[in-house]
């Protein structure tokens, strides 16, 4: 083979590469392709037809040499001309002379074949063993250059197109998914948002609206304060939806699911081998969430050296990387939420004081249910009409189960509410839910047999019980509804098994936990 010719073809190739990078433009990156073609190899005119999958024809997608006009005339069925014959065999075409070729229709009428005397060649483009195109060009080469080599030439430049075109369907299906992903997500927001406002009718919510109203179209931080299961983060979501950066993204942390140092390289992110396992640079969630809303749940559980990176990132919206001293500036709006007593947690020192000055800029406190009584017939009516959407079939309560339901105090509230009414709407016979549906333990809170109250009703009597001794007396309840079985315990509370032994050890009760378990295990 003429030297001149395989360097002619390493260059053509070399700038082929060069093109990758603008590849998501396919009709720019293909039309670039054929440009190098004609410039350095004399191709006089060139063509990329692709197949239209609806249509099941060949339409030219790109072409060099050829005006809008004729590239608009080159369409071909399957089978039809030399083009469609190439796109049905998936076998190379070439010919000396095009103009005595009787199945080269000429339909871009961009060739006077009574005067040109052209040599043609067509390859497939082939993706995935399917020809998905087909690449031609009109040949201006000496006598010397084979056909078999300009085949085999042109057969790399239309694997090269194939993978063009596998990239911008892996990318536009990447899209249409996110576009999907996007639309769903705003109807689940929206259909839960409007859920929040119609079934919070006590003036507590009330306040709680107006206050989300005020706040979400601010830049400030805000703190949710309140129980498990009130809804803290609904909240967040909302305010995020009705906040300037709603099309950004919304990340929820849970600071309690990790420790220390892997929450620390969660939210900040890390480079390559800072530590034991980092075996590649990975963004944090804060760059993640540049443009949008960061969502720290269980704030209160964040170790203290952590909090004052937080600190930082909160005041200057920077900060680096785990292993790295190059400085990361983001725009990510915190809305942080717990249901510990922060002021408490500073004056013992485990929670920094200038990080709840920060962080409680705007602070709302969601009310548990006991607190508004009035949402919680609302409540009930809501999750029986949704549930009988969910499972088809009409629910309705008796009047004295819905009196015991009235009546229990809903310690893990909303969340409690929602799992307890999905039971009874499985367990229920023909859709009717009566006193013997429902679980022992909201017998037991309906009408509690005498005996000595617990620390948490104790207070109860005496004045307002403290959210710590209400937490974990409602802590103790469902392990002892649930064996002292910790995993099912956390099921009905709604929280995770890390969650649970977390409170577990909080709480000092561990041992009581293991002492109870290994008793029921004995007598069984």
């Amino acid at each position: 083979m003429d030297s001149r010719l395989i360097e002619a073809e390493l260059q053509v190739l070399h700038e082929i590469s060069s093109i990758l990078g603008k590849a998501l433009d396919l009709q720019r990156a293909l039309e670039m392709v054929l440009s190098v073609l004609s410039e350095k190899l004399a191709m006089k005119r060139a063509t990329v037809t692709l197949l239209d999958k609806a249509g099941g024809r060949l339409q030219i997608r790109a072409s060099h040499g050829l005006s809008a006009e004729e590239r608009g005339r080159g369409v071909y069925q399957m089978g039809e001309g030399v083009t469609g014959e190439i796109g049905r065999s998936g076998q190379p075409f070439w010919s000396p002379d095009v103009s005595l070729e009787p199945k080269f229709l000429n339909k871009t009428q961009s060739r006077r074949l009574d005067k040109e005397k052209l040599a043609f060649v067509g390859v497939p483009v082939v993706l995935r063993g399917q020809v998905i195109g087909v690449l031609t060009v009109d040949r201006l080469f000496d006598a010397d250059v084979s056909a078999e080599e300009d085949i085999r030439f042109l057969s790399i430049v239309a694997q090269i197109i194939g993978q063009f075109v596998h990239l911008n369907q892996e990318v536009e299906a990447r899209e249409r998914t996110l576009r999907r992903q996007n639309i769903q997500l705003k109807r689940e927001v929206s259909a839960t948002y409007n859920d929040f406002f119609i079934i919070g009718r006590s003036e507590a919510m009330k306040r709680v609206q107006q206050m989300i109203s005020r706040v979400a179209p601010s830049m400030a931080s805000v703190l949710l304060l309140g129980e498990s299961g009130t809804g803290k983060t609904l909240v967040a979501r909302i305010i995020h939806e009705l906040s300037l950066r709603a099309e950004g993204p919304f990340i929820k942390v849970n600071c309690a699911a990790l420790p220390g140092n892997l929450l620390e390289s969660e939210l900040f992110g890390h480079e390559k081998g800072s530590f034991t396992g980092a075996h590649a640079a990975r963004a944090g969630r804060f760059e993640e969430a540049d443009g949008g809303t960061v969502f720290l749940d269980e704030i209160a559980e964040m170790p203290l050296e952590l909090q004052a990176k937080l600190l930082r990132f909160l005041q200057d919206k920077e900060f680096e990387r785990l292993g790295s001293s190059r400085t990361i500036k983001v725009d990510a709006r915190i809305v942080a939420a717990t249901n510990r007593e922060l002021p408490a947690m500073v004056d013992a020192g485990s929670f920094r004081a200038d990080l709840y000055y920060r962080l409680n800029v705007f602070p709302i406190h969601i009310p548990p249910l006991r607190q508004r009584p009035q949402d919680i017939e609302i409540l009930l009516s809501h999750f029986l009409d949704r549930n009988s959407a969910n499972y088809g079939q009409s629910l309705s309560v008796e009047p004295a189960a819905r009196r015991v339901l009235l009546d229990y105090p809903w310690p893990g509230n909303v969340r409690e509410m929602q799992n307890i009414m999905e039971r009874l709407a499985i367990m229920s016979e023909n859709g009717r839910i009566t006193m013997e549906t429902l679980p022992l333990f909201l017998h037991s809170a309906a009408s509690p047999p005498p005996q000595a109250p617990s620390p948490a009703l104790a207070i109860a009597a005496s004045g307002r019980p403290k959210l710590w001794e209400m937490e974990k007396d409602q802590l103790l309840q469902a392990l002892e509804r649930n064996r002292w079985v910790q995993s099912r315990a956390a099921a009905e509370l709604g929280i995770t098994l890390r969650q649970m032994g977390h409170r577990v050890k909080k709480f000092g009760i561990d041992k009581l936990v293991k002492q109870r378990r290994s008793q029921l295990l004995g007598k069984s």
